[in-house]
């Protein structure tokens, strides 16, 4: 009866070990970066309007044709694609009642605009967040007092403080920049103490406690990364709200005043010769829908991507 060819001193054929395939666990950035691969039609237009905005903003004095403070009221309320004859230079958008170019007033808009909305989200955002991890981490009478305030201040009508607090301070744009983040960072408030208290127990906060970490470090290193997704998708939404805010004070006149250019006010500019001249109200009106609309549909795809509990990967 014929061996096994293995009793002579070969081994016997073994399989292949199979290494267990190690899970993944994505880190926010690895998230960030694949859901940012993952952008639909109409994330994908809000992006290219709102960096484009942010583009025009940023850009403004090397982009705009003509000096948007600049009157000749020869000009006066001309068509779009008007061409002034004498210096052959073309208005693509008209002009307004006092011959100023609307192109380069839209332009110079857009950076009052993303100047006014970037620092009032930056400033509401500092105050809300600050009280709601306060009010997280801590809870207690930090807490109870913390909310108390809160549903205080959010029972109060922001647009009836806002214009109180423009017609007793002065309209300006500093003024506009204060109002718009004292109105708003109770919605920060709220959203960061939830997540807050979502993280009370978690390894990392535990852990970070065992090992006797203060509590300022465990918030500012622990906790805040782990909020900063809830933060970000909160402030690209409330930006869209503050442009908006922003034009219609300026609209009342208790926003950036002329001869300042702000969509608002370029939209008041259009009133009266509504029916002589449509383009002066309809072109900031149409910047303001479209970039509103941009950043709306950007920021629902941020919610929707960023949510921790729509995380697949």
């Amino acid at each position: 009866m014929a061996r096994p060819a293995y009793s002579i001193g070969l081994s016997a054929p073994t399989a292949p070990a199979v290494r267990p395939r190690a899970s993944r666990v994505a880190s926010p950035r690895r998230f960030s970066l694949a859901a940012f691969q993952r952008l639909d039609p109409a994330a994908s237009f809000g992006l290219i309007v709102v960096t484009l905005f942010i583009v025009v903003g940023i850009c403004a004095p090397l982009i705009e044709p003509h000096d948007p403070l600049a009157q000749d009221i020869t000009l006066r309320l001309k068509p779009p694609g008007f061409v002034d004859p004498r210096s052959a230079t073309r208005f693509w958008l008209g002009t307004d009642g006092l011959g100023r170019d609307i192109l380069s007033r839209l332009i110079e808009g857009a950076r009052v605009s993303l100047l006014v909305a970037g620092l009032g989200a930056v400033l509401a955002a500092t105050l809300g967040t600050g009280v709601g991890l306060t009010a997280g981490y801590f809870g207690g009478w930090y807490d109870g007092l913390l909310m108390r305030l809160v549903d205080v201040w959010q029972a109060i009508p922001y647009a009836i403080l806002a214009i109180a607090v423009a017609v007793i301070v002065g309209p300006s744009l500093p003024t506009l920049i204060v109002v718009l983040g004292i109105t708003t960072w109770v919605n920060y408030a709220r959203v960061v103490r939830g997540e807050t208290l979502a993280q009370q127990h978690g390894e990392v906060v535990v852990a970070a406690r065992v090992v006797g970490a203060s509590p300022a470090r465990i918030v500012m290193r622990h906790v805040l990364p782990q909020v900063s997704a809830s933060i970000i998708v909160l402030s690209s939404l409330l930006v869209a709200s503050m442009i908006l805010f922003e034009a219609s004070l300026s609209f009342l006149g208790l926003g950036v005043q002329p001869p300042t250019p702000s969509w608002g006010n370029m939209v008041l500019d259009g009133v009266e010769p509504i029916r002589a001249a449509w383009w002066v109200a309809f072109w900031p009106g149409l910047t303001i829908l479209v970039v509103v609309m941009a950043i709306n549909l950007l920021g629902d795809w941020l919610r929707d991507r960023l949510d921790p509990r729509q995380r697949e990967f």
